[in-house]
């Protein structure tokens, strides 16, 4: 059976830095995860019978069996199900000490997303959800770009549901 994959990052898509009711939310930090955002995604999911794969720097939130391992990912997970929606798997981590330090993760994203699908042959179509320029042009073409300072949006959405149903 061939699926559809959302390649999900969480800073830039699921929350944003745009201050709302006198907090700043802090893309980095992590801590914000904004429950419209997690409708806008679960409406792309139902729409186009996605699975969704964490293709984040949360994935080292979560142990081998995608189970939360801090407060931040308990949270996102609890806001997840809320939504019926969970996390099916994650891209391997192909990040080196230097990237992990200097915070450059474009740099191998796109590498991550190509090796999880040469891992997984029943693919169909794929979105990724991502803030970041990727720098690698066959995962651009599958990439819905959010605005960090905004996140996921109704427009982002509808954007993906193109490239998962065409």
């Amino acid at each position: 059976m061939t699926i559809n994959i959302i390649f999900l990052d969480i800073d830039g898509v699921l929350n944003s830095n745009l201050e709302n009711n006198g907090y700043t939310k802090e893309v980095s930090d992590g801590i914000l995860i904004e429950e419209e955002k997690i409708k806008l995604l679960a409406c792309l999911v139902k729409r186009t019978n996605s699975k969704i794969i964490l293709h984040s720097g949360w994935r080292v939130w979560f142990d081998s069996q995608l189970k939360p391992t801090n407060i931040k990912a308990k949270r996102l997970v609890e806001l997840l199900e809320k939504e019926d929606l969970y996390i099916g798997g994650s891209t391997p981590d192909l990040t080196t000490e230097e990237i992990r330090r200097t915070k450059k993760f474009s740099l191998v994203k796109a590498d991550e997303i190509l090796l999880w699908l040469k891992l997984h042959n029943n693919v169909n179509k794929w979105v990724v959800l991502d803030d970041l320029d990727l720098h690698n042009d066959q995962v651009e073409q599958h990439q819905v770009k959010t605005d960090p300072q905004i996140g996921l949006t109704a427009e982002d959405v509808e954007k993906a549901v193109k490239i998962l149903l065409e």
